[in-house]
This record gives C-alpha cells, sequence and structure tokens, in this order.
C-alpha cells in the first residue's frame, strides 16, 4: 500500500466526515460520525466496545482480539460547530488546503488513524495488533463523560499517541498547561432602583468585586492565567439584580499550580463583599497539566527519529490548549500529542488542512507505531 496514492480516498472520507454536523451536545451527530467510521476498523480487524453515553455521543474502544495492546490511539469525534454549520459552509479544497467545521479539529486525524492501521496490515507488518484505539465524544467541553475512560483504558499501556493536530509549523506537542472550569453564581435580593434601591442587595455588584480579584490571580511569568470570559446578570435596568452568574477559565502550568489554584479560589468564594448576597462555586481542574518530563522527552526523541529516516524534521512545543493527552500523562505513560496532520485556525471559520500533510503525517504515524510496537534494544534504551 503506498500511502500517497490513497489521498483521493482519504479526502473522499474526510469530506463525508466533514459534512456531518458533530458538535459535542449534538449526539446524533456524533454517533452518526461513530457509525461511517466503525466499518473501516472492523475491516482491518478490530473488534467494537461501545460506551453508551445518554447526553453526548458513545464512546468507542476498538482493540484486535485478545492481544494486548501496548499503545493507546486517543481522538475524539465532536467538534465545537453548531448544528446546521456543514450545511452553510460543507466541504472545500481550494488550492492545497482544506475547508469545513472539523476538517483538522480533529476529522483529519480520524482519517488519519484509520489509513495508518491499514497501512501496516497491507504492508505486513502486525504492528497494528498492538495497538488499541479510543474515540471519544466530549473532548470539547472538557471530556466530562471520558476522562474516567480514558484512564481506565489507558492504564497498563506503554505509549500514548493523541491525535490533536499539528501545529501551523508542523510541531508535535509534548507540554500543554493544565485547565480549570468553574462557575460562580451569586444570589442577591431583588428591588427597585429608584423606589427603594436601599432594600436590594446586588448580585452584579458581588460578582464585579469577585472578578477583580480573581483577575488578580494572574500571574503569567508562573504560566498561570484567570480570566472570567461570560458574565450574565440582571433582568431590567431599573432592578438592582438578585442573580448573577460569571464563568472562570484557569490555565496552569504544574500540578503544584493546580492545587493552588483550586485553594485560592475557594477561598476567594467563600466570602461575599457585597452583605447580604450569597456565592455558590462550582467546577473544578479538569485537566492535570501535561508536563515534558523525561519519558515523554525519549518518546519525542523516537518520534524525530522516526521522521527524520522519512525525510521529515518533526520539531515539538507547548501549547497552554487542553487536551486528553494531560489525562495520560497525569498517568505517567509516555505521551505524544499533535500527531495528526497539519492545519491551522481551529474552531473558527477559517480552519484549514494542509492537504499535503494527511498522507505524509499518516506514513508518520505509521511508522511510530512500527518502531513502538516492536522495539529494538536501542528504542527500549530511548523510552524506558
Amino acid at each position: 500500500m503506498n500511502v500517497q496514492q490513497k489521498e483521493n480516498e482519504m479526502l473522499n472520507l474526510l469530506e463525508k466526515l466533514v459534512n456531518i454536523d458533530s458538535g459535542s451536545h449534538d449526539k446524533e451527530g456524533v454517533d452518526q460520525i461513530g457509525k461511517e467510521l466503525t466499518p473501516y476498523f472492523i475491516q482491518i480487524g478490530y473488534d467494537l466496545e461501545m460506551k453508551e453515553q445518554k447526553d453526548v455521543g458513545n464512546h468507542l474502544v476498538y482493540r484486535f482480539g485478545s492481544t494486548h495492546a501496548s499503545i493507546i490511539i486517543v481522538a475524539h469525534m465532536d467538534t465545537v460547530f453548531e448544528k446546521g454549520t456543514s450545511a452553510k459552509r460543507p466541504f472545500s479544497i481550494e488550492g492545497r488546503r482544506a475547508y469545513g467545521p472539523g476538517v483538522i479539529d480533529m476529522k483529519a486525524s480520524l482519517v488519519s488513524v484509520i489509513y495508518a492501521l491499514s497501512y501496516l496490515k497491507e504492508s505486513g507488518s502486525s504492528a497494528y495488533e498492538h495497538v488499541q484505539i479510543l474515540l471519544t465524544s466530549d473532548e470539547e467541553i472538557g471530556s466530562p463523560t471520558s476522562r474516567s475512560l480514558i484512564e481506565k483504558e489507558a492504564k497498563g499501556k506503554r505509549y500514548a499517541l493523541v491525535m490533536e493536530p499539528a501545529r501551523r509549523d508542523g510541531s508535535v506537542v509534548t507540554g500543554r498547561r493544565g485547565n480549570g472550569r468553574y462557575v460562580i453564581e451569586v444570589h442577591g435580593r431583588a428591588a427597585h432602583s429608584g423606589i427603594e434601591p436601599e432594600k436590594g442587595r446586588s448580585a452584579i455588584e458581588e460578582l464585579a468585586h469577585k472578578i477583580v480579584k480573581l483577575h488578580d490571580l494572574n500571574d503569567h511569568e508562573r504560566g498561570i492565567s484567570v480570566n472570567v470570559g461570560i458574565i450574565a446578570g440582571g433582568n431590567a435596568v431599573n432592578t438592582i439584580s438578585d442573580t448573577a452568574i460569571g464563568h472562570i477559565d484557569v490555565r496552569v502550568a504544574t500540578i503544584e499550580q493546580a492545587k493552588e489554584m483550586e485553594l485560592k479560589i475557594e477561598q476567594l468564594c467563600a466570602t461575599s463583599d457585597v452583605q447580604g448576597t450569597n456565592i455558590e462555586l462550582t467546577g473544578d481542574m479538569s485537566r492535570p497539566p501535561m508536563v515534558k518530563n523525561k519519558q515523554i522527552n525519549e518518546l519525542y526523541r523516537v518520534v524525530k527519529k522516526v521522521g527524520a529516516e522519512l525525510g521529515l524534521s518533526i520539531k515539538d512545543t507547548k501549547t497552554g490548549g487542553g487536551s486528553d493527552a494531560s489525562f495520560t500523562a497525569a498517568m505517567g505513560i509516555p505521551t505524544i500529542d499533535g500527531l495528526g496532520p497539519i492545519g491551522g485556525y481551529a474552531h473558527s471559520e477559517k480552519e484549514y488542512l494542509d492537504v499535503d500533510s494527511l498522507t505524509e503525517r499518516t506514513l508518520l504515524l505509521a511508522k511510530i507505531i512500527e518502531k513502538l510496537a516492536k522495539p529494538n534494544e536501542n528504542t527500549k534504551k530511548e523510552v524506558s
């Protein structure tokens, strides 16, 4: 099998996937993505175990018989786009770039996984038999139902390969900041702002105090960022608000910082600045940071070496965005992220795939799997 000769096939499958809306809360759409993909994995020789979900798409686990997998590939089927987006701007190709909702994050990666495994099988390598694939449905909303599954299925694996797209310069990802999401809900007392304002207790005023204090927790030099990105409150301009809500995004560079920020946010919201208001805080540090430790660095060296053998110069980078790679890395499993094709502007109308990278990164993935599934003595020493 020549991967380059499969480009049209791969693009046809990608077009089909991109033109299916699969936002995180669109269970029907995400499940349809799974139905499109499953026959390909079954044809390669994998068995499907479906993890049914009520409110989000079903998670899919593919295993090769009773073979004990040493490698887990993690990818997600959901996107950030609303239902109807694909009808407004369906899959298209202009020059050597492909466009459409989710084209790079991460439907191109789903195609890449299938064709990398197919390549291994058709080329006579048994490496694909040592791979387990986990496709999740809620990564874009923080993996609330899939985190425990990822951790369960990753347990005992030697390596984790996560299929978020490569960066625009082709870099893979070896470090990510941890991510937390919180909601602060303030309850006050409504009153007419002209007739009896003294009887009111403004929830908006209390939230404003908390926003200032939360933003004071920013320490960008240490890699800590706190942002109240969405607020809502009140129902009339002449009424003192009795409710207000703020949505908080937190990013940290280390496990220690995650614990530190959890404590500080809880302490900050434990008392009110405006007498007579009450605060309810929900949420947590949902994703730990992915720290580039010795094991991750050694796995990156293997990836870089495989790339060099294919004539590719593979660089690595750190990013502030969240990913399921954080879960496997926190378990101590050597993890590389950003192994998908190259593209940019994910989550926007300008999202694109570098078409040339689709086959290029598919072959790279296949060769990485082959190297890791049957490591020689040098590889064992490199990743240990």
